[in-house]
């Protein structure tokens, strides 16, 4: 069963699992669609995240307990959530553009190429969107490369940069500080400014990254 919370005047959290695996996505991504397929009165919103799921609803045309009850009378499945869409996105590896990359070999314990060849093997998941518009959270990284955050963010990353932390990589969006380890450079737009839905990558999506040259980036 899962718990529900209330949050503020006009949200109820879903909370589907303790962990971030596999089983708990699968649970967040059929219930988000099966929200979606309900209709319910005075929901305007649905976030999925880690471990859980926020709906956010208009308090005039309903409130928590309505919400709540609908959400819990619902029966996701998880054998029917949509095939997931694989997006390539192409990386440059230019030491240049990507300051962190020595010293993730470093710290791993092997070359750049096998770092390269391990970031270029992975197929991540979208899990979540969160912290800036479009940072859209990826899982999938193999262990041979975890890191965890650097003790201080580093300021002025630049748009386009492929950074990790952990079992997660993201597209930055925007120029700004993080603590994640920057090893690579794309061009690839995670938000489309103009469409009706501008991200492009839905929760349940795959990424598969594709190595090019700095020239082929345009950098």
């Amino acid at each position: 069963m899962m718990k529900a919370t209330s949050v503020g005047e006009g949200a109820v959290l879903f909370q589907l699992g303790e962990v971030a695996d596999e089983r708990t996505h699968a649970a967040i991504c059929a219930l988000d669609e099966a929200i979606a397929a309900a209709d319910i009165t005075g929901v305007v919103e649905v976030v999925p995240a880690l471990i859980n799921l926020l709906v956010a609803f208009d308090p005039i045309q309903t409130d928590h307990g309505a919400v709540t009850a609908a959400v819990q009378a619902l029966k996701p499945d998880v054998a029917a959530i949509r095939t997931p869409q694989v997006h390539r996105v192409p990386v440059c590896y230019d030491p240049e553009l990507c300051p962190d990359l020595l010293e993730v070999a470093r710290l791993t314990n092997q070359s750049v190429e096998a770092v390269i060849a391990a970031h270029l093997g992975s197929e991540m998941r979208v899990e979540m969107y969160g912290f800036s518009p479009g940072y859209a959270y990826l899982r999938g990284l193999p262990q041979s490369i975890h890191l965890p955050r650097k003790p201080a963010a580093v300021r002025d990353i630049p748009k386009g940069s492929i950074i990790i932390s952990g079992a997660q990589s993201l597209i930055t969006t925007l120029t700004m500080p993080t603590g994640w380890w920057v090893i690579g450079r794309s061009g690839f737009d995670v938000i489309e400014s103009d469409a009706p839905d501008p991200f492009v990558f839905k929760v349940g999506d795959r990424v598969v990254y594709e190595r090019i040259s700095r020239a082929e980036l345009g950098v």
